[in-house]
Parts: C-alpha cells; structure tokens; sequence
C-alpha cells in the first residue's frame, strides 16, 4: 500500500495544539468535510491544496480544546468556510 504525503492542510490540522481527543475529533471533522466538498474544487493540485488549507484554517477557527462532536465541528467549519468564500467573492 502506498501512502501519500501528508498535505500541508493535514500537518496543520495534526500539529493543532489540542488534547488527543479534541485532535481526533478534529481530524475527523476534517476528514468528513472535505469527502463532501472535494468534488467542487476540480483536478488543479494547487486548487485542492488552496481549498483544504481553507477548510483547516476554517475548522482551527472554530474549534477549541472542548471540540469533541464530529458532526458539529465539520458542519461548523463548512459554514465557515462559505462565509469566509461569500466575504471574498
């Protein structure tokens, strides 16, 4: 099996400075958000990268070290993300 390397979005998600179960979950809520949003940000590498540091520094903003609800947090950061997409556009 054949790993890839860890995006630069990951490694910040990963090095946040959170316990281990806010840092689970956070992955996780990572993870989950970008599985239903990948689709809208084409085949460009660098626009995948620029949308998944977007999306990381979306849920970093959101989260705190109480962050445990998967589901709460992807939701959040998605909402995030949109606003922070709809203040640029």
């Amino acid at each position: 099996m054949i790993r890839e390397a860890p995006t630069k979005a990951r490694q910040l998600i990963d090095g946040a400075s959170f316990g281990p179960e806010a840092l689970k979950a956070v992955g996780a809520a990572f993870d989950a958000a970008w599985s239903e949003i990948a689709g809208n940000f084409g085949d460009d590498p660098a626009d995948v990268e620029k949308a998944r540091l977007r999306l990381a520094n979306a849920l970093l903003s959101i989260a705190d070290e109480d962050s445990r609800d998967v589901e709460v947090l992807k939701r959040a950061a998605l909402q995030r993300m949109a606003l922070d997409y709809r203040r640029r556009g």
